[in-house]
């Protein structure tokens, strides 16, 4: 498939560099006993969202490049899986931030995996307030997220509420 314009690869930039905002404040500052906290028999322990994340991220980065492999990596522990999580999010980055080309189409890259790995941090904060240890609320409009800013080095929040 023809390469993308780089319009559209720039906004799948952002997306990963909001994944890496929203995904690191979820990820920050939770206590150890919180990777496997449950919320009940039949769902995933937040060690596992993490890894699933950092599954589908690898898989973004393969549909990008033509292969649309998944592999699914078993939890390695909160501090290896939120390394990968970051990890992953940089390779991604730096693929699209290339010249090679996209394909598949910026849109599907984006309706299938890049949503997931949104969706599964909202689940993060979900679990964070229900284990006990909830995240400050944020005005995410007005935060610093960076295109190609995927690190776990972000910039402090811009305005927090009670």
């Amino acid at each position: 498939m023809a390469d993308e314009t780089n319009t559209e690869r720039e906004l799948l930039r952002h997306a990963l560099a909001t994944i890496a905002y929203r995904g690191g404040k979820a990820l920050r500052d939770a206590p150890p006993e919180f990777a496997n906290f449950r919320a009940s028999d039949t769902t995933r322990t937040p060690v596992a969202i993490v890894a699933h994340i950092g599954d589908l991220l690898g898989w973004s980065l393969s549909i990008a490049k033509g292969k649309r492999e998944y592999k699914a990596v078993e939890p390695q522990g909160w501090n290896e899986d939120v390394k990968r999580f970051f990890a992953t999010l940089n390779d991604f980055d730096e693929y699209l931030a290339s010249a090679e080309p996209l394909m598949c189409s910026a849109k599907q890259l984006f309706q299938a995996p890049i949503a997931d790995a949104l969706t599964h941090i909202g689940q993060i904060a979900m679990l964070r307030r229900m284990a006990g240890t909830p995240m400050r609320a944020e005005n995410y409009f007005v935060a610093k997220i960076a295109t190609g800013t995927v690190s776990a080095d972000q910039p402090p929040p811009v305005f927090e509420f009670d």
